[in-house]
Order: C-alpha cells, then sequence, then structure tokens
C-alpha cells in the first residue's frame, strides 16, 4: 500500500512574500518606538556595512552588530511583543505583496502545511506568519539569557544560503518528517536560497533577481511575478 506523502509549501520572506526586505525596517520601527535618539548612531554602521560589502563581517555578525547598536544589547520580554505585533499588522497593511497572499490561500486550500523559512528573525517573523495563516516558521533566532531578556545575539545559524537547507532538514527531523516521504514546493525570490531549491520537489523563482532568473531558465524552475 503506497504511502501518503506530506504536502508541504515552503516560502522565503523577504522580497517573496514582501515588497521589500524587512530587517532596517523592523530597526526602524523600533527605534522609533523605543529610543529615537538611536536614529543618530545610524552612521555608525557605516564601518560594520564596509566590513560585510569586503567580505570581512558576515551576514549574522552585521546583524548583531546592527541590533546591538540601535536597539541596545538586550530587550525585556515585556517591549518585545509590542514592538513586533505592532510591526507585523504594519507589514500587513502595507508590506505584502497581492500575489503571495492569492498564492498562500491556494497551497493552504489545497491542504498543504504551510511553512515559512527566512533569514529575517523569528521574533518579528512569526507574527506576520501568523497573521499570513502558516503553521510552521524556521528563522533565524534569537539568544535568550536566563532572565528571558533577548540579547542581540544570534542563537544558532543565520537562516540564509546554505544554513536555511541545514535548518528546514533539522525542522523536519524534528516534526519526524521524513524527506521520502514528504512532496515539497519552494518559493525564494534569491539566488541565495539555491541550496533549497534544488532540494525541493517543485521550485518556484518568485519575483526573481537576474541571477535566479538565470539559474530558473537552466533548471526549468517556474518563473512567478507576485507584484
Amino acid at each position: 500500500m503506497e504511502r501518503a506523502m506530506h504536502q508541504l509549501a515552503i516560502y522565503d520572506m523577504d522580497k517573496t512574500i514582501t515588497r521589500k526586505p524587512t530587517w532596517q525596517s523592523f530597526l526602524n520601527h523600533a527605534v522609533a518606538r523605543r529610543a529615537p535618539w538611536r536614529f543618530a548612531l545610524y552612521p555608525l554602521l557605516l564601518a560594520p556595512l564596509a566590513g560585510f560589502a569586503l567580505g570581512r563581517t558576515d551576514r549574522g555578525r552585521l546583524k548583531e552588530m546592527s541590533q546591538r547598536l540601535l536597539l541596545g544589547p538586550h530587550l525585556r520580554p515585556q517591549e518585545i511583543e509590542p514592538l513586533v505585533e505592532g510591526f507585523a499588522d504594519r507589514m500587513l497593511a502595507s508590506n505584502i505583496l497581492p500575489g503571495a497572499r492569492t498564492r498562500i490561500a491556494a497551497d493552504k486550500a489545497a491542504g498543504r502545511r504551510l511553512v515559512l523559512a527566512t533569514a529575517s528573525y523569528r521574533l518579528y517573523a512569526e507574527p506576520i506568519a501568523r497573521r499570513l495563516g502558516f503553521d510552521d516558521v524556521i528563522a533565524t533566532g534569537s539568544f535568550a539569557g536566563l532572565d528571558a531578556r533577548v540579547h542581540a545575539k544570534i542563537d544558532g545559524e543565520n537562516c540564509y544560503g546554505p544554513a536555511k537547507l541545514r535548518m528546514v532538514e533539522a525542522w523536519l527531523a524534528a516534526q519526524q518528517l521524513a524527506r521520502a516521504d514528504c512532496h515539497i514546493l519552494f518559493y525564494s525570490d534569491h539566488a541565495s536560497d539555491e541550496p533549497v531549491l534544488e532540494w525541493a520537489d517543485e521550485a518556484f523563482a518568485v519575483n526573481a533577481h537576474d541571477r535566479l532568473k538565470q539559474l530558473a531558465a537552466a533548471r526549468g524552475w517556474p518563473q512567478l511575478d507576485w507584484s
């Protein structure tokens, strides 16, 4: 007797589902509500940004440095919820692509388990995903101390590039889902997600930039425009 397949639809978030990336928007949102004077510190990010451009600082470290500078070394639990919930409301109101909403609804109606897999921080990706009807979130984690304060330090890996595939596979294992028992759709706008696109049963290049357009043409991946 043939085993029933688990149907999964995995989505990247920034510029796949959203019009614009979310990390800088979240920082601006949080600074404006917590400590507007910290906007004056933005020029201090020029050196880390230059280090990133030169390959001396990786994406994860740049995120940590940005958060520490603009939001402080840690956030108390009572500060986090209103920040992330308010930010999620803003994103749903103005930053979700109409085609993404349509596809998410179609995958949901088809009985697929909806999973958001994003390099964005889980802190705010989770409330956005919840509002969009996702079932699960795989995202960059934040280190929390014994006092429950969230520190400007990534817990584990930045969910980007090959690390995203490792984190998706780890999530499957934690859910006790064998890869062979799953049929997986994956949607992304960026070539950095090539490892997951190659691994998926059905890969979709969404709102793709030039390099991903070339990869999609070479691999035969459908190209979608959700704008």
